[in-house]
């Protein structure tokens, strides 16, 4: 089945099974000739092939019962009857034209119809052509006697016919080329040979042909507000994705809206549909509209043109309902990295690790030394020299102390504590539904390994995230309550298992809002810290000196991460570009 075909453009059926070859010779009383009844010879398939005034009477004889509705009499001159009546009979009960004309073109050439079905025109004759003969194997093909000895495969004249369609209610008539392949039978009579692709050149094995309701393409795509999309990041590609997604994720389309039309589809209903001919056209389709808001989408990537050549993405949710206002990419035309990428999050984890330990009854005011270096057996340093022996947990969180998060850590949180804690709250490892191609943050268990479980309490290790996770984590501290990002606005969101306590979320907000004044994100944050809060990262990557920058905050009903690939310190690089956004978008 080809998908988008149109009426007279006919694709999708093999020469050698339509033309005759690939099979052997076969009986057509019984499944052999012992089958037979007593007196009566059964009737088979020779390999020779039938003289040119045999084929043209086998086509007419066989379109004339067709057309005529005499679906046994049609059947009968096939070498398949009992095939051909099931496919005839579906044909008139599920596309249920009001009538059928259908004329003999006479003789079709190999070329044609490969020209016509969309296949490669042979250069040489292939085995299987109109004229070929072929000895192929028994188990290749598709006869009723697929198990017998193979012969030599009989020669089929392949013929054209011109079909009409009417159906009821319409003055619409569906026209379209069709071909059969007409074979010798032992009695010297032709037959038509039996293949779906009789119906229909689209037709083929595990496939049903019928009247279907249809619906108009979606309408150009438009943001939040009715406007016409627009942003680099925004290609044509990830759109047709996110239309196909939706188009499978969305609520059932009002049958209202829907006209009618002749389709080819699988036969459980699962794969891609071919319309063929549109009986009732539908009603237009309504624009497609996102939830990327315009003026937020230019801010995204802007800042992502102004990191000067780096790579990195940035992502901008509204935290009341998950719905993603904005994202980009450096470069906008590279992978969607802002929700395919995986890397280390670095200290932006912190605010996940700050809810373990704040589960766990550590509080923000909780004495939580900060020590030159960790206890775990792999001892981590911090990125500055100096001990703070009398360092609060908010403390250790405004100036991104990593020993402090490691000890306490080991000693408060249990082995598995920071998975569950990321997906039962933050939603992180369930399957998103975004619209788009997401992978997933992934907060793997680190059993018993101490080094691991050291490194993932500050975003390293095995950890991975992408700015759509972390940006959904922060919306989530803003709201109180997971809310999956969605692309589009009626998409299904899935439900994390609990949400954070009210205590909970407001010593997070406190935690980040003290960042955002007074501590690493300071400078970022300078002038749009109020109803705001913020976290600094940067991340150690194998092999490169540079770490990777990472920011996220939250201003209002706004929510922003971003990434940028070896651009240092989180307020470097990701940092200034999270802040322009949250500029760009004012009070929201």
């Amino acid at each position: 089945m080809r998908s988008g075909a149109k009426i007279g453009i006919i694709t999708g059926v093999s020469l050698a099974v339509l033309a005759g070859g690939g099979y052997g010779a076969y009986s057509l009383v019984g499944g052999s000739d012992s089958d037979a009844p007593q007196g009566k010879k059964a009737r088979t398939v020779v390999a020779e092939p039938p003289s040119a005034e045999q084929a043209t009477a086998g086509a007419k004889d066989f379109l004339e019962a067709w057309a005529a509705g005499d679906l046994a009499k049609a059947a009968g001159l096939t070498d398949d009857p009992a095939a051909a009546t099931t496919a005839l009979t579906a044909f008139k009960d599920q596309v249920k034209p009001s009538g059928l004309t259908l004329a003999p073109s006479g003789p079709a050439t190999a070329a044609a119809f490969a020209s016509a079905t969309g296949t490669p025109s042979p250069g040489a004759k292939p085995t299987g052509s109109p004229s070929a003969a072929a000895t192929p194997s028994a188990a290749g093909t598709d006869s009723p006697s697929a198990s017998a000895p193979a012969s030599p495969a009989p020669a089929g004249v392949l013929m054209g016919f011109k079909a009409r369609a009417e159906f009821e209610g319409t003055n619409r008539v569906w026209d379209y080329l069709g071909f059969l392949s007409v074979v010798k039978m032992s009695d010297n009579t032709p037959a038509v040979h039996w293949a779906p692709s009789v119906i229909h050149p689209h037709l083929g094995a595990g496939e049903v042909i019928s009247t279907q309701p249809v619906f108009a393409p979606p309408g150009n795509v438009v943001d939040r507000n009715g406007k016409a999309l627009q942003g680099a990041s925004l290609t044509p590609t990830l759109l047709a994705t996110l239309q196909d997604n939706a188009r499978k994720l969305q609520p059932a389309q009002d049958q209202s809206d829907a006209g009618s039309g002749v389709v080819i589809s699988t036969a459980d209903g699962k794969g891609a549909t071919d319309k063929l001919f549109t009986i009732v056209e539908p009603k237009p389709a309504k624009p497609f509209k996102v939830t990327i808001d315009n003026g937020l989408q230019a801010a995204a990537e802007k800042a992502m043109t102004d990191l000067g050549g780096k790579q990195g993405s940035i992502v901008a949710i509204e935290p009341s309902t998950g719905q993603v206002l904005a994202f980009a990419n450096a470069p906008a035309t590279g992978q969607n990295r802002a929700f395919l990428g995986l890397l280390a999050p670095g200290s932006t984890m912190k605010i996940v690790t700050s809810t373990a330990l704040l589960e766990a009854g550590v509080n923000p005011d909780t004495v939580v030394p900060c020590p030159v270096k960790s206890s775990n057996p792999k001892a981590i340093p911090n990125s500055f020299p100096d001990a703070y022996p009398t360092n609060t947990l908010q403390q250790d969180f405004m100036i991104s102390c990593n020993t402090a998060f490691i000890d306490q850590g080991l000693a408060s949180i249990k082995p598995g504590g920071l998975t569950s804690t990321a997906k039962d709250i933050y939603g992180i490892g369930l399957e998103w539904k975004t619209g788009l191609p997401n992978t997933d943050g992934r907060v793997p268990d680190p059993g018993a390994n101490k080094d691991e479980q050291a490194m993932q309490s500050i975003g390293q290790g095995k950890i991975q995230m992408n700015p759509l996770a972390i940006a959904s984590i922060t919306a989530t501290v803003q709201s109180g309550e997971f809310k999956q990002p969605i692309l589009v606005a009626d998409l299904p969101q899935q439900k994390a298992a609990r949400t954070l306590s009210p205590d909970a979320d407001a010593k997070l907000k406190a935690m980040m809002a003290a960042t955002a004044k007074d501590g690493t994100a300071k400078a970022v944050m300078n002038g749009i810290s109020d109803n705001a809060g913020a976290k600094t990262g940067s991340a150690e990557a194998t092999g490169v000196e540079t770490t990777n920058s990472w920011f996220t905050a939250y201003r209002g009903n706004l929510a922003i991460a971003a990434e940028v690939q070896g651009g240092g310190h989180g307020a470097d690089a990701a940092g200034p570009a999270v802040a322009s956004v949250i500029k760009a978008a004012g009070n929201r």
